[in-house]
């Protein structure tokens, strides 16, 4: 697998990614709600590569074996996370891997390369933000190390969701 910083190009990648990722875990949430949310989400708008303090990384498939694909071919993106850096806090807004890809170190491997690209910025403190419900969040966040510190919600198309707040003090 290779991890390198997304590219305008990427953004088609991670919206299909994203889009998978929804469909996959948010049972909670309906199709039409999906699509409006990974279609404004999930674009170099809503992400801008070039503005001070963001990061936004890809995971993508590599012929050494890494990330094996079942789905994919060779140089593929089957993971991607967003994070922006203001002052001594980093908040990573988003953090998917494709379904067919969970569980093979795709996420850990995006976390610290994330965690290395904000190492020079005098971070001490990580959040990150995903819906109360999501149960395959929270274990992967607590199993970084982080720590649920609040709830909040967040606004998609007029509907409010619970969303859970989990902290990383370093």
């Amino acid at each position: 697998m290779k991890i390198r910083s997304a590219t305008p190009e990427d953004f088609e990648a991670i919206r299909a990614v994203a889009r998978e990722t929804w469909h996959d875990t948010y049972d909670e949430l309906d199709a039409e709600t999906i699509e409006y949310t990974v279609e404004n989400w999930y674009t170099d708008d809503s992400m801008p590569l070039e503005a001070p303090g963001t990061v936004v990384l890809v995971a993508e498939t590599e012929a050494d074996g890494s990330a094996s694909s079942r789905t994919q071919s060779d140089g593929d993106v089957v993971g991607f996370t967003h994070a922006v850096v203001q002052g001594e806090q980093a908040d990573i807004l988003r953090m998917y891997v494709h379904p067919d890809h969970q569980g093979e170190g795709v996420g850990s491997a995006l976390h610290e390369r994330l965690l290395a690209a904000i190492e020079g910025d005098d971070v001490d403190r990580v959040r990150s933000f995903d819906f109360s419900f999501n149960d395959v969040s929270r274990a992967f966040y607590e199993g970084l190390g982080f720590e649920k510190t609040g709830e909040d919600e967040v606004e998609i198309d007029g509907e409010f969701y619970p969303e859970a707040v989990y902290t990383l003090e370093r």
